[in-house]
């Protein structure tokens, strides 16, 4: 009787709240309803989980190729969870990707990075938190009941954008898209006691250890800015010197990204590192650059470490490195450092303060940090964050 009760009060709240109570198919996959660009993609029908599936094929260099559908947000999905979809991959370690337009406006993006290496039938849950939203501007906040409705997302794209790196010819198969009114999202990760418990411990035992570093180009190998030395190799080469630790290093920086777009590239460095020891996430001066301000910056970085700390099983310590000044802009930034500051005591974080650590060095000559173009470290520079960091991990 006690249960019946229950049940018919979660019925009648679910009524009274339009709360969906079962998953609605969105789109089933069954028709040729999603349109392929001119060229670096096609959509055909294939065999589906259950009836027909539509696959999607891009060629190599495929780089803002979209395949857009027609089905889009409505009233019920403001009381949903988030939606699932069913993929089966080409069995690359390439990524899907997909993609949503916020009420028509391009400069309101989300997008969602998911695994095509399986062979079979898999199905992806994705909740509203996980579309992350790709911009910088004042508006471009998360979806959700403090954020944009999920009413006005418009018809879901399958695709990559510029910054995904990650470009070559690649194919998967979706079927049945459906909108989920409930979606278990686990526990969280602990938060530390201390920011770097884990990889202190590893260091001072002289075990090898694994760091992942996010950035933009202050941080990317392929900048041609940190060609002759760049600190992610300074560090590991300093840590070993200090505590016999081999250092593994796995970079996904890249030049010109922003916070929230880097992000998009966790689910790539984790197949190398699932697990890594330390994630240091360095952004900032692109940020400020498209709109992004103190307030909004904090709660970027917070969800950032969130992330990390999800995706890595709490397992990772996360450092946040305030953004770095650059010479005609020393003080400019001054409030996003300030914000990083803020997310990482928030979260329990550490903190290598760059802005901090650049004014301080930069006292009399704030050049010789830099290279030509005044915006990018030159070797002073790199040691310096290296330095910093060491520092940081020390105390």
């Amino acid at each position: 009787m006690r249960q019946f009760f229950w049940m018919a009060l979660l019925w009648a709240c679910s009524a009274r709240f339009g709360v969906a109570t079962e998953s609605r198919v969105i789109d089933s996959m069954d028709a040729l309803d999603f349109q392929a660009p001119k060229e670096k993609a096609k959509v055909e029908l294939v065999d589906g989980k259950d009836g027909k599936a539509l696959k999607f094929s891009f060629e190599n260099d495929c780089k803002g190729a979209f395949c857009i559908g027609k089905a889009k947000g409505a009233a019920d999905w403001d009381a949903a969870a988030g939606i699932s979809f069913w993929v089966k991959g080409d069995g690359s370690e390439h990524l899907g990707g997909i993609e949503f337009i916020w009420d028509n406006n391009f400069a309101l993006r989300f997008a969602y990075a998911f695994p095509i290496d399986g062979t079979d039938w898999k199905k992806i849950v994705v909740p509203w938190r996980d579309l992350i939203p790709e911009t910088s501007g004042p508006a471009a906040k998360p979806l959700g009941r403090d954020g944009l409705a999920p009413s006005k997302l418009g018809p879901i794209w399958f695709g990559k954008w510029w910054y995904w790196r990650d470009y070559a010819a690649h194919s998967y198969s979706i079927d049945e898209i459906r909108l989920e009114p409930v979606i278990e999202l686990g526990t969280e990760p602990a938060v530390p006691s201390a920011p770097f418990d884990h990889v202190l411990a590893k260091l001072k035992a002289g075990k090898p250890v694994t760091i992942v570093t996010m950035g933009d180009s202050l941080t990317d190998f392929n900048h041609w800015a940190n060609k002759p030395v760049n600190w992610p190799t300074l560090l590991k080469e300093k840590l070993h010197a200090k505590y016999s630790s081999e250092v593994t290093l796995i970079n996904p920086a890249m030049g010109g990204t922003e916070l929230r777009q880097n992000l998009m590239l966790i689910p790539r460095w984790l197949r190398q590192a699932p697990e890594p020891d330390l994630v240091t996430i360095w952004f900032g001066f692109n940020d400020w650059n498209s709109g992004m301000r103190g307030e909004m910056f904090a709660q970027t970085m917070q969800d950032a470490i969130d992330r990390v700390r999800r995706a890595t099983n709490g397992n990772a310590d996360v450092l946040v490195m305030t953004t770095c000044p650059a010479v005609e802009k020393w003080d400019t930034v001054a409030e996003l450092a300030q914000a990083a500051r803020t997310a990482a005591h928030a979260r329990h974080a550490g903190v290598a303060d760059m802005y901090t650590v650049f004014h301080e060095e930069g006292k009399t000559d704030r050049e010789h940090l830099y290279c030509r173009g005044k915006v990018h470290l030159g070797p002073a520079g790199h040691e310096l964050v290296a330095n910093a960091i060491l520092d940081s991990i020390d105390k």
